[in-house]
C-alpha cells in the first residue's frame, strides 16, 4: 500500500471531520451578496478563458458551474447547443454523462450495503449464478474470434466490480482488440442502445466471458458497474432505474436526470458534436446512437455509462458528499461509508501518477497534491465519454463541473484550464 499506517489512519480521521461538514446545505446562488472563499477577479479569468475556448472553436458549446460552500458561485452557459439549428445554450440544458453514472450507480450500491444486504467481498456469483467459475483468456485466434481459456484461481467480488478490478473488459471501447472481438460477437451491449434490451439478459450474456486478468490483480477499467446496476434489480426487488429514481434522484431533487427523457426533456438534450475541416456537424449513428436517450425502446439501464444529467442536477449529487451524506433534507449514506467510498481501495494498481481509486471516485493522492493544480488531498473526481468532466474537494468544499458533448479530437484545452483555475481562485 502507498500509505504508512500512521499516516493513512491519521489521514482517515481528517477525513471523517472533512466529510461530516454541513450536514443541511443546499446549493444556493450567491446572488448580490459579495464571495466568500473565492476571488471574483480570478471567476473572471475563468469566464475570459471559457469564450476564448468557443473563439477558438475548441467545442461549439458548454456549460460550466462552480460552488463554493454550497453557493453556486458561477454558473455560465456559452455557445450552441445545436449548431444546425443555432440553439443557445442554457444553463439547464440536458448532457449524457456517460462514465459519470458509475459514481451514481456506486451510490446506490453502497445504499443497499448500508442495509446489510450484502459485504462487499461477497463473490458476485452469490447474486447472479451465471458468474460462477470465471475463465481467464489465455489464446486467440483472429480468424474465428475463438478462444481459449484458463480457470480463475479466485472468483469476482462486489469490491472487484466496484473498484475496477474484476478482470471483466469494456468491448467497443476496451484496449484489448481480442476482447472487443470476444464482446462484439456475444453481442454485448457495452455502453447503451436504443434496441429492445434489458441489462439482466446482456450480462448474463457478459457472465459467460473471459477475463483479462484474475480478480484483484490489475485495474481494467471495466463494465463492472452495469454488472452492479443488475446486481441492485436483484439485491433491492426493484427495476434499476426505478430504484435510482425514488432512492436518489426525487429526494435530492435531481428532476433532470434519469436514463430517458421524457418530450420536454429531449429537447434539453445537447447534440453531440464533430469537428469535420474545422466546422462542427452532428454526430452519425456508430456502435450506438446518439438519440438514444430520447429514442428507441427506452428498457436497458447502462449503470456505467448510460444517465443523463445537468450541470446543477450533478452538482447536488456531489454537494451530498461533502455534506457527509446528506441533501435536502435526506440521509443518502453515514459519514462512516463516505469514509470507505473515499479510502483507496486498489494499493498501487494505479501506479504513481497522483491518483487513487475508491468505491465511487478517483481521488487525488499525496503525489497529485504535489503536481499541483488538480485539487486537495482526497478530492474526488470522473469523467464522461462525451467530454464532461467534475471534481469536488472535501478540504476547500469547492465543486467543479463542465459540460460539453463533442467526439474525436477537437484540440479543446478547456478541461485542464478550468480545473487548475478554479483552485487558483480559491482564497
Amino acid at each position: 500500500m502507498k500509505k504508512h499506517l500512521g499516516l493513512f489512519s491519521c489521514l482517515m480521521l481528517l477525513s471523517v471531520a472533512i466529510f461530516a461538514q454541513s450536514p443541511s446545505t443546499i446549493l444556493t446562488p450567491v446572488g448580490k451578496q459579495p464571495l466568500s472563499g473565492v476571488s471574483a477577479e480570478r471567476l473572471d479569468r475563468i469566464d475570459q478563458m471559457l469564450d476564448q475556448t468557443l473563439a477558438d472553436n475548441q467545442v461549439p458549446g458548454l456549460v460550466a458551474l462552480i460552488v463554493k460552500d454550497g453557493k453556486i458561485v458561477y454558473h455560465e452557459a456559452k455557445g450552441l447547443a445545436d449548431v444546425s439549428s443555432g440553439t443557445k445554450m442554457a444553463k439547464d440544458q440536458i448532457f449524457r454523462i456517460a462514465s459519470q453514472s458509475k459514481a451514481i450507480t456506486s451510490t446506490a450500491v453502497m445504499m443497499l450495503w448500508e442495509e446489510g444486504k450484502f459485504r462487499l467481498d461477497d463473490p458476485i456469483s452469490k447474486y447472479i449464478p451465471e458468474f460462477a467459475n470465471p475463465q481467464i483468456l489465455v489464446g486467440f485466434r483472429y480468424g474465428d474470434s475463438s478462444y481459449s481459456t484458463r480457470p480463475s484461481p479466485r472468483e469476482i467480488t462486489i469490491r472487484h466490480l466496484i473498484t475496477h478490478t474484476s478482470g471483466i473488459g469494456y468491448g467497443m471501447i476496451d484496449g484489448n482488440e481480442q476482447m472487443k472481438m470476444i464482446y462484439q460477437k456475444a453481442g454485448i451491449v457495452d455502453l447503451f442502445t436504443t434496441e429492445p434490451v434489458k441489462i439482466g439478459d446482456n450480462i448474463k450474456k457478459l457472465a459467460k466471458l473471459p477475463l483479462h486478468h484474475e480478480p484483484g490483480t490489475k485495474y481494467t477499467y471495466s463494465e463492472g458497474l452495469d454488472v452492479l446496476g443488475y446486481f441492485i434489480e436483484v439485491v433491492s426487488g426493484m427495476p434499476f432505474d426505478e430504484f435510482l429514481q425514488t432512492r436518489i434522484f426525487d429526494p435530492m431533487g435531481m428532476k433532470n436526470t434519469g436514463f430517458y427523457l421524457n418530450e420536454a426533456q429531449g429537447k434539453k438534450l445537447v447534440t453531440i458534436h464533430r469537428k469535420v475541416n474545422n466546422k462542427w456537424e452532428a454526430f452519425p449513428v456508430t456502435f450506438y446512437d446518439p438519440d438514444y436517450p430520447k429514442t428507441g425502446a427506452k428498457t436497458f439501464f447502462s449503470g456505467g455509462a448510460g444517465l443523463s444529467s445537468t450541470a446543477e442536477d450533478y452538482a447536488k449529487f456531489l454537494q451530498m458528499y461533502l455534506n457527509g451524506g446528506s441533501y435536502n433534507g435526506t440521509r443518502f449514506l453515514s459519514p462512516t461509508t463516505i469514509k470507505a467510498i473515499m479510502s483507496n481501495q486498489v494499493g498501487d494498481l494505479l501506479g504513481n501518477g497522483g491518483k487513487d481509486y475508491g468505491l465511487a471516485f478517483g481521488l487525488v493522492d499525496e503525489n497529485g497534491v504535489a503536481q499541483g493544480g488538480i485539487g486537495s488531498l482526497g478530492t474526488f473526481d470522473w469523467g464522461g465519454y462525451f467530454n464532461t468532466q467534475y471534481f469536488a474537494d472535501p478540504v476547500t468544499n469547492t465543486i467543479g463541473i463542465l459540460m460539453k458533448q463533442t467526439q474525436g479530437g477537437t484540440g479543446d484545452e478547456s478541461g485542464w484550464k478550468f480545473r487548475q483555475m478554479v483552485f487558483a481562485a480559491i482564497e
